[in-house]
């Protein structure tokens, strides 16, 4: 891990790598993230940058590889999906979050963008199915309670260097 988030530097840095941050466009770069669609999302929940930038520190790095290690928990995992799919950082997913998922997933060409019947549709089958409380959003423990009953989210919520 400290040899690919070092490689990330520019060359003279490399040698206080523990103590630099790598910029989001390069952390960008690494093939694993690359094809994700929800890349900055990711960059944005790990990164502990002040400024806002969502670059990373080697710790951060860390903590984004251990969240998606196959030794992550499954609460750990939830948890981390929650809040990249959590678009707003409100600590809920509403309507506008799930809209925004289901088009990360579905991708943002005209082509494979649901109609707006077909996206309210699903989005009324999510809340059905997930939103226990009916209060109209999908906290963290429903989201968890979804996610236990899904055998492949934990084999699939991973990145491998």
């Amino acid at each position: 891990a400290y040899k690919r988030f070092s490689e990330l530097l520019p060359k003279e840095e490399r040698e206080n790598a523990c103590s630099a941050r790598v910029p989001k466009s390069q952390i960008l770069t690494l093939p694993e993230l690359r094809a994700n669609p929800f890349q900055h999302r990711i960059c944005r929940v790990f990164s502990t940058s002040d400024d806002g930038d969502d670059s990373m520190s080697f710790e951060d790095f860390l903590d984004m590889l251990s969240a998606f290690s196959d030794s992550a928990t499954p609460d750990i995992k939830s948890h981390y999906a929650f809040r990249i799919f959590d678009f707003d950082d409100d600590g809920v997913l509403d309507r506008k979050d799930l809209e925004k998922l289901v088009n990360c997933l579905t991708g943002h060409g005209e082509e494979s963008r649901l109609s707006n019947a077909e996206m309210e549709q699903l989005i009324r089958n999510i809340l059905e199915e997930s939103d226990i409380d009916k209060d109209g959003t999908i906290n963290l423990s429903e989201f968890q309670h979804v996610i236990s009953r899904s055998p492949d989210f934990t084999s699939s919520f991973k990145i491998v260097l």
